[in-house]
């Protein structure tokens, strides 16, 4: 039972400590989503601030997280949520040497965009999808019923990605629609996560 409770005390220490950038989707994370909870928990998570949330502009968006990174202490995580993990994947992909500030990224219910008409046209620009491997590691967590990302889909993305791959099973977008408020299964994924990395 102290084992327990001195590891359990040993992953809140890591997260507490960590340096954490939370990257919302489409339309930003609202009071009520798990990560603006875990920002308001844990002071060394700051939020990566969008000029625009309801149109996201692809370049704009990585140049964000380009400039947040750039006033982290490193190494960073990041901590990303539906188009936060494109927005992520898309980074990774231009941003050379300076991939080497992440110490590991948490990729929540990426959504899978194809060029049809089912695509949004707000996020025409986050096409191509990013399928290059992350050169930093990455837990990938997706779910059976995610209407965004078909199970199937986020496996072979997953994968495309180097990830390591979690099924959480029927939690839909895992997002405050779908009953994520805290999520604590969650917490317990990225405690474990940041403690390995």
């Amino acid at each position: 039972m102290q084992v327990q409770e001195e590891r359990a005390a040993s992953f809140d220490r890591s997260l507490g400590e960590a340096s954490v950038l939370v990257i919302p989707g489409w339309n930003g994370s609202g009071a009520g989503h798990w990560q603006t909870i875990w920002e308001q928990k844990y002071t060394q998570f700051r939020r990566v601030e969008q000029t625009n949330w309801t149109r996201p502009a692809r370049q704009d968006w990585i140049a964000q997280i380009d400039m947040d990174l750039d006033c982290a202490a490193s190494p960073t995580f990041l901590v990303a949520h539906s188009l936060g993990c494109l927005a992520v994947a898309h980074w990774a992909g231009a941003a050379g040497k300076k991939t080497n500030r992440v110490a590991g990224a948490f990729l929540v219910a990426p959504p899978w965009l194809t060029e049809s008409d089912q695509c949004p046209a707000q996020l025409a620009d986050f096409l191509p999808m990013p399928l290059d491997q992350l050169p930093f590691p990455s837990l990938f967590v997706a779910s059976e019923n995610d209407h965004y990302l078909p199970i199937e889909i986020a496996a072979r993305l997953s994968a495309s990605w180097g990830s390591q791959f979690v099924d959480v099973g029927r939690q839909g977008h895992i997002n405050v629609a779908s009953g994520h408020g805290p999520w604590p299964a969650g917490e317990g994924l990225l405690r474990g996560f940041v403690a390995r990395a």
